[in-house]
């Protein structure tokens, strides 16, 4: 469950590292899996650190600090409930960065992510996921 000012990690390649929720987007007060945010970037990788191992700026990432985006949430450590009635639930919050019109900004998903955005019809995400839970 995802809430205004929540910590979330971010696990694809964008260049955001941690993230806050600043707003939840159609689905109410508060976000589960599947569901799209409104989020503010809190800490990058280090452009600098990138540049010495010679590794091209767009490479990097396409997002700094102080940047909001949108992002669609794959993990949360409040447990969700399945259609067969059993329960999930993960370690972290995580989510995967997008751009204005859904798209992933990154282009390779870092983690595991819930079943439950195969659901929400999120299939470009699933894909490039190494491994749907």
């Amino acid at each position: 469950m995802i809430q205004l000012k929540s910590l979330l990690k971010v696990i694809d390649n964008s260049g955001a590292l941690v993230v806050e929720c600043i707003n939840v987007i159609g689905a109410g007060r508060h976000a589960s899996i599947g569901d799209e945010i409104v989020c503010a970037v809190k800490r990058a990788r280090p452009l600098s650190a990138a540049m010495t191992t010679g590794a091209s700026q767009a490479s990097v990432g396409k997002l700094k600090k102080g940047d909001v985006s949108r992002a669609l949430v794959v993990r949360t450590a409040k447990e969700v409930r399945r259609l067969d009635g059993s329960y999930i639930k993960f370690d972290d919050n995580a989510c995967v960065m997008l751009n204005k019109q859904g798209q992933p900004l990154g282009n390779r998903v870092l983690g595991v992510i819930g079943s439950e955005c195969r659901q929400k019809r999120w299939a470009k995400i699933v894909s490039m996921a190494p491994r749907v839970v």
